[in-house]
């Protein structure tokens, strides 16, 4: 038994995931190269492994010819006087085995032996690596930060290196070299040099995937993200439902005092989070979305994907956000264009009816229940989970 290439083989299939199958393949190809390189041809040769002992044979299939002087290649033929030597039952015409022993080959064709064997192991290697790597494709994995190349960031993922790319990077996020983070992985390609893995920090499936590990009801199904919006480093607003009628959604993405959304929050540095609940009803669904801003009334057309909204006076600015940001998001989440208006605006522009209450209730405005086009909830249910809480945005 050949145990030192035994062990040999053991380690590199603990060590690098290489069947030993695949390295017993490598070695015949590099026994196969050697004779090829010593003899010049090697379409005779043959190399037999055994799998269970490591011993290896290496023979040529050579023709037998009466004489030396019939012998016109002495890689294809042997005269009938040598293959007696080997075999006492040979005859003129037979195909005779002649062993070869690999202590005959030359230093080069060993040399280029070895390197069939380094070669077909580093492919292995990256194969294994690159079928690792694809299949957490659109996952989310942990790294460590290695160093910074330019503008990019190089990320160790275990067994390979990720390139966070500067599009991929929030703005103002800063590393330090040997911090793990979470990165989800966008793209594995295979290319010569190995696997490229590309990963993103701004990918609105990150913190989806974040909140699929940190929440077992969406894990189990019993909760559903039905859709997502994401401004990287500023904002997530995220549209829950819930299967089971006894399990409150945004509970249970919150968790006991805010313990689950808070974890997904310091990872992504301090990001706010609005989870509300996902609504069939456009109208709801919108009136959801826009929290934490009061809505009057609601008019959507599913069919055009647009929406009016009316708000109170003083709840405009809350209602569109800083820079919008608020009233985009509700957009990209519902689907839906929204067009967002102050009672005193919409009054203006006579795009509702409205009606004077009696004085006994205060004397204020108020927008007709029947002109909203769809029926609103009394009060949106959402959570908005941040470093600050606040009731209302600048």
């Amino acid at each position: 038994m050949n145990k030192e290439l035994m062990e040999a083989l053991d380690v590199l299939e603990k060590e690098k995931e290489i069947s030993k199958e695949t390295l017993f393949e490598a070695i015949e190809n590099s026994l196969m190269t050697a004779c090829k390189n010593h003899f010049g041809k090697a379409d005779n040769v043959h190399v037999e492994i055994n799998r269970e002992t490591c011993d290896f044979l290496v023979y040529a299939e050579k023709e037998v010819v009466p004489t030396k002087d019939d012998v016109e290649d002495d890689c294809l033929q042997i005269a009938l006087e040598d293959a007696q030597e080997i075999s006492k039952k040979a005859q003129v015409g037979d195909m005779i085995h002649v062993e070869i022993k690999s202590k005959e080959f030359g230093r080069i064709a060993t040399q280029n032996a070895k390197n069939v064997i380094l070669q077909k192991i580093r492919e292995e290697e990256r194969s294994v690596i690159y079928n690792q790597y694809y299949e957490k494709e659109k996952d989310v994995v942990t790294g460590v930060v290695q160093r910074y190349v330019g503008k990019n960031i190089s990320i160790n993922l275990g067994k390979a290196d990720a390139m966070l790319t500067e599009n991929e990077q929030v703005k103002g996020e800063v590393f330090k070299p040997t911090e793990r983070i979470k990165v989800y992985i966008v793209e594995v390609k295979n290319t010569p040099k190995g696997p490229r893995i590309n990963v993103s920090r701004t990918h609105p499936e990150l913190v989806k995937r974040l909140f699929e590990s940190e929440v077992t009801e969406i894990k189990d199904g019993t909760v559903e993200i039905k859709s997502i919006a994401r401004e990287a480093g500023s904002r997530t607003k995220i549209a829950v439902w819930s299967n089971n009628p006894n399990v409150d959604a945004v509970g249970a993405c919150v968790g006991m005092n805010g313990a689950r959304v808070n974890a997904i929050v310091e990872e992504l540095r301090g990001e706010k989070i609005d989870i509300v609940n996902w609504d069939e009803n456009p109208g709801n669904l919108i009136q959801n979305a826009l929290s934490p801003a009061k809505i009057v009334a609601v008019f959507a057309d599913p069919d055009e994907k647009t929406a009016k909204v009316v708000v109170p006076d003083y709840q405009l600015s809350l209602a569109i956000g800083k820079e919008g940001q608020n009233a985009r998001l509700a957009a990209r989440l519902t689907g839906f264009k929204i067009d967002i208006k102050s009672e005193t605006q919409a009054r203006e522009a006579g795009d509702f009816e409205y009606y004077q209450e009696s004085d006994d209730e205060e004397g204020e405005d108020s927008m007709e229940d029947a002109l909203a086009g769809v029926e609103l909830d009394e009060e949106p249910k959402t959570e908005e989970i941040s470093e600050e809480t606040s009731t209302e945005e600048e």
